[in-house]
């Protein structure tokens, strides 16, 4: 029995081999030509600097801009949990971001797209505490949105022109 689970298992690594997939940092992956090429706009928001932050992390810093990278970030919120008394314990965060890849040299958008998720943060306690949790949120908002973006980024990468 084990022998021929072991040959399942190689012949599925061998079709595999041969199926064309290339990580996509990889030699030839197409994520390779993002990396410190791709200038986000200015940050005017906490949301937009939270966001080009995790974009530099991700992508590294621009060392040489090819590409520019237009974005707008929405968010709202929204009473979640509500007691008894009409006060309000816990707030829903939603966000979207749409974005561009705007090729600098010719001007043309390469790849666009929407993101979208949410967070939450608990509003019990002090202001203080309150005012911490919500900055917090905004935080790991535009941090999962920007991790949205450049998987969208990496996944058409392989289009951009070489």
């Amino acid at each position: 029995m084990w022998f021929t689970d072991r040959r399942s298992f190689l012949v599925s690594l061998a079709a595999l081999a041969g199926c064309g997939f290339t990580p996509a940092y990889g030699p030839d992956g197409g994520a390779t030509a993002l990396r410190g090429t791709i200038a986000p706009d200015a940050p005017a928001t906490r949301d937009d600097f939270a966001l080009t932050r995790r974009l530099a992390e991700r992508l590294g810093p621009t060392e040489v801009a090819r590409y520019r990278l237009a974005y707008t970030i929405t968010t709202t919120s929204s009473a979640q949990a509500v007691t008894t008394d009409s006060i309000t314990t816990r707030y829903l965060l939603q966000g979207e971001a749409s974005y561009q890849l705007i090729d600098i040299g010719s001007g043309a958008e390469l790849l666009a797209g929407v993101v979208k998720n949410f967070t939450s943060w608990k509003a019990s306690g002090t202001v203080v505490a309150s005012t911490s949790a919500e900055d917090d949120a905004h935080l790991r908002l535009a941090r999962i949105l920007a991790d949205e973006i450049v998987t969208r980024l990496l996944a058409g990468a392989a289009s951009l022109p070489k």
